[in-house]
């Protein structure tokens, strides 16, 4: 049961840090437009985001085990969907799909765990569950690249698929508890579809604002949409009898910093583990193998530094001053590659800043989620992990987004008044940007007066100028997220606390 239950988390964080390598041949072999392209991650990222919360009041009513297969079962047909995709569209529908089941594999799969061991057994299997989370984000990118290089990018998605379906061949394994389906069971239908529209309108705003403008009615329209619908949700979830988030939640400080921190390393590691694979390739012009084996150096420290946080606070080292660490390693990374990152630069000069985003994400990865949980009542204990589930996955989906299309917006300011020049065509101009931005630097020049060399220099440095532009705008929201965390925490007088993590 566990070793199956392992497999299928295993399969959820590397296809989130794997997918991202294959995303510039996705690119040219299906003609994908940037919208297409960065709705692959996108579409994954939200549906997880939205529904892990829903599948996991689900799972109180009709069962874990039924929950747990249910979703297997939908993350594997969402697989093969993405593998079979002849167009880009069925790409993101694929993909959609495969969030909506990895969200009931990573809830339920947690809460299979915690209800069939117990004691000391529990904290090894949680020990185990997260190295194993760890080992799919540090070799997601690593095993993708290489199946990438070796079969193509729709391997990809059938090695997820194969791992899924050998999951359900040991379905027997895990033991079928009583359901609990009875009158007194309440699914807050009405506020989780309310926090699925508002969040999908205003990521949809995001997306499409490097096409459209930010400017333009239908972004503006969504956005008001978006925020309307969070304004219900609020509303409707103050007066539910079991609703879906205890938003009394928020009004405790510490509380919110230590969820705040999740947010900021989605900013500061997330968006990275996601785009820095295309700019790899494209700029670096490494090969997929490569782009693989160099993000070892941004995920290897998850298999370390989660275990070293918390043998630190054991040992009577602050927590705060852990975290505030594990903060300034995100700072000084990001801001470490916006300095040295550039087209000719060898990549070992980039190991430092790669290792100390690694290790800043990784210090408060597994310390954080028992720090917030450490500031609220017990009996509120199931809805805060909620919510700071919440948190992470809904910036997760967000800083992502917003960083696709930031880059596609401050790519078309520095290229396109020079591509006019050269090319009178404003629709060409337009898709040779798109192009760009997805991570396809290997466009033909024909059309214009420039030779080939010369095109493709003048579509490196833009690329690379707007990589660096987005990363110091990453470095300010991790800074503005860095003081206020500082704020709220130090300001709670439970900030003080130090939580004893026994590691067994």
């Amino acid at each position: 049961m566990l070793l199956l239950i392992l497999l299928a988390i295993f399969v959820v964080p590397s296809s989130i840090s794997g997918t991202a390598i294959a995303l510039p041949v996705i690119s040219v072999d299906t003609a994908a437009p940037l919208t297409s392209l960065q709705w692959v991650v996108n579409a994954f990222n939200l549906t997880f985001a939205c529904l892990t919360l829903a599948w996991g009041a689900l799972a109180d009513g009709f069962g874990r085990r039924r929950c747990f297969l249910t979703g297997v079962v939908i993350y594997t047909a969402g697989s093969l969907v993405s593998a079979l995709a002849p167009v880009p569209l069925i790409l993101d529908v694929g993909r959609g799909v495969a969030g909506i089941g990895a969200a009931a594999v990573f809830s339920c799969g947690i809460a299979l765990l915690s209800t069939n061991f117990e004691g000391d057994q529990r904290l090894r299997v949680f020990a185990l569950f997260g190295t194993v989370a760890g080992l799919g984000v540090s070799f997601g990118p690593t095993i993708a690249g290489t199946f990438l290089d070796a079969f193509g990018w729709r391997s990809i998605f059938y090695l997820h698929a194969v791992l899924l379906f050998i999951v359900l061949l040991g379905r027997k394994a895990i033991p079928l508890e009583q359901a609990r389906v009875a009158a007194r069971f309440h699914f807050d239908v009405g506020g989780s579809a309310l926090f699925i529209l508002a969040l999908f309108a205003s990521m949809a705003a995001i997306v499409q604002s490097s096409q459209w403008g930010w400017g333009d009615v239908r972004i503006i329209s969504m956005l008001v949409i978006s925020a309307l619908f969070f304004v219900v949700f609020w509303h409707v979830e103050r007066r539910q009898r079991a609703p879906m988030l205890d938003l009394s939640l928020l009004a405790n400080r510490a509380f919110v910093g230590y969820c705040l921190v999740t947010v900021a390393g989605s900013f500061g590691f997330v968006t990275l583990l996601t785009y820095f694979p295309t700019y790899t390739t494209s700029v670096l012009t490494m090969t997929a193998t490569q782009a693989g084996l160099t993000m070892l150096m941004l995920t290897a420290p998850m298999l370390v530094c989660p275990m070293a946080a918390g043998k630190l606070v054991a040992r009577g080292v602050s927590s705060f001053r852990v975290l505030m660490t594990s903060l300034l390693c995100l700072l000084a990374g990001v801001a470490g590659l916006a300095w040295l990152s550039a087209p000719d630069v060898h990549v070992v000069v980039l190991a430092a800043p790669l290792l100390l985003v690694g290790s800043g994400f990784g210090l408060a990865a597994g310390l954080v989620d028992g720090l917030a949980l450490h500031t609220v009542p017990e009996q509120k204990s199931g809805m805060a992990a909620g919510l700071v589930n919440t948190f992470r996955l809904g910036s997760e989906a967000i800083a992502v987004s917003l960083y696709g299309s930031t880059l596609a917006s401050v790519l078309g300011d520095r290229l396109q008044s020079r591509l006019l020049q050269v090319e009178g065509g404003a629709a060409n101009v337009r898709r040779w940007i798109n192009e760009v931005a997805a991570g396809n630097l290997d466009i033909q020049s024909s059309g214009t007066d420039l030779s080939a060399d010369t095109f493709h220099r003048l579509l490196v440095q833009a690329y690379d100028g707007a990589f660096h532009q987005v990363l110091w705008l990453l470095f300010s929201v991790v800074l503005l997220l860095t003081v206020l965390i500082g704020l709220l925490i130090r300001t709670s007088r439970k900030a003080g606390t130090n939580l004893k993590v026994e590691l067994n």
